[in-house]
């Protein structure tokens, strides 16, 4: 049916080409591809890149020619012209690369989960604090997705009223070849500081919370004893500082028979209404995925958000570290939403299989 809602126009590149330079540094997980699209797409330049594994590199300098590959991170560091230092290295190695890059005079950006320890988070309040720099952090579930930019819209508008709980469930296809590092929570963080760090973060923005406590939350192993390390399931209770609530659900246990790696949902429950997101895929359908439901007293609508919004986070980012501004999100918010998710996994109750 009709609706009566208006939209953001979508974005546009905010800078010239060759205005503001960026380079990648550790390209462990393949988030940094999206992370490089998404400020290629609001105008920046990739001119560089750095990776343990030259031929992982090269790979990267082949899809992006306008970036150089460096000798070294810290030729990277040293060049005057780079602005950010985008990483997606192993978990455990995103907060150092990126206080480096901090303590070098550029602002960071890295993968989620964007730290794995309370040293880091701790260490990286300091810096940012002390220089004034950014350590911003891909949220790709939310920045990077057109229905949950459109369910953020919509909220906006009073669609819903306030919303008063968010419940995301993350479910992720292990599939092979994984590295090491992906079974070693030392390296990873643990299931819900990894993949559910995500969903902390939504919790946290579509309520309007500035904190919470985690009340509960569970990891186990149930089904890979041959990987004693991987956490494949893992669940959190939040309750937030204005008093609304949220839920995790993550694991790794998408069935081969789905057509994407996991139907990734996020309800939000308001005062006058509800949103359910179907990020990935619409089972049992030929939608697709970037669909948002919307029930309300006016009616109940569907939208195909794909097309609708773009993706504002990565030119909010560009002007931010040029204007020192913060209107992509806070420090304050991308860490909050790190420091859940290192309470949730500190806390959870480990479970027998």
């Amino acid at each position: 049916m009709n609706h009566p809602y208006t939209f953001d126009p979508l974005p546009q590149p905010v800078v010239e080409p060759g205005e503001f330079a960026f380079a990648a540094v550790g390209l462990d997980h393949g988030h940094i591809y999206g992370m490089t699209e998404g400020l290629i797409g609001a105008g920046a330049t990739i001119t560089m890149v750095f990776d343990s594994d030259p031929g992982r590199a090269a790979a990267f300098a082949e899809r992006y020619p306008t970036a150089r590959v460096a000798s070294s991170e810290q030729e990277v560091l040293d060049d005057p012209d780079v602005r950010l230092v985008a990483t997606a290295a192993i978990p455990s190695e995103r907060a150092p690369i990126g206080l480096r890059a901090i303590e070098a005079g550029k602002d960071a950006f890295a993968d989620k989960a964007p730290l794995t320890t309370f040293g880091q988070l701790e260490a990286v309040r300091e810096a940012t604090a002390r220089t004034g720099r950014k350590y911003a952090v891909y949220y790709g579930e939310r920045i990077h997705s057109e229905a949950a930019i459109l369910a953020g819209q919509l909220v906006e508008r009073g669609a819903i009223g306030r919303v008063v709980q968010v419940v995301c469930f993350g479910p992720h296809r292990i599939g092979g070849g994984r590295p090491d590092w992906f079974y070693d929570p030392a390296q990873y963080g643990g299931i819900l500081c990894d993949i559910g760090s995500h969903n902390f973060e939504q919790m946290l923005y579509y309520t309007g919370a500035a904190g919470g406590r985690v009340s509960a939350a569970t990891v186990a192993n149930y089904a890979h004893p041959e990987t004693p390390g991987l956490q494949d399931f893992g669940d959190a209770h939040v309750v937030l500082d204005n008093g609304t609530t949220g839920y995790v659900r993550v694991d790794w246990f998408t069935p081969d028979g789905l057509g994407v790696f996991g139907d990734g949902r996020t309800l939000l429950l308001g005062t006058d209404g509800y949103i359910e997101l179907r990020k990935y895929i619409d089972i049992g359908t030929d939608n697709g995925g970037g669909q948002v439901l919307l029930v309300n007293h006016g009616g109940q609508y569907r939208f195909n958000a794909n097309g609708m919004t773009g993706f504002p986070y990565f030119g909010r980012l560009v002007r931010d570290c040029i204007d020192r501004t913060e209107t992509a999100m806070t420090q304050a918010h991308a860490l909050q939403a790190a420091e859940l998710s290192l309470q949730a996994q500190a806390d959870a109750l480990i479970l027998a299989p």
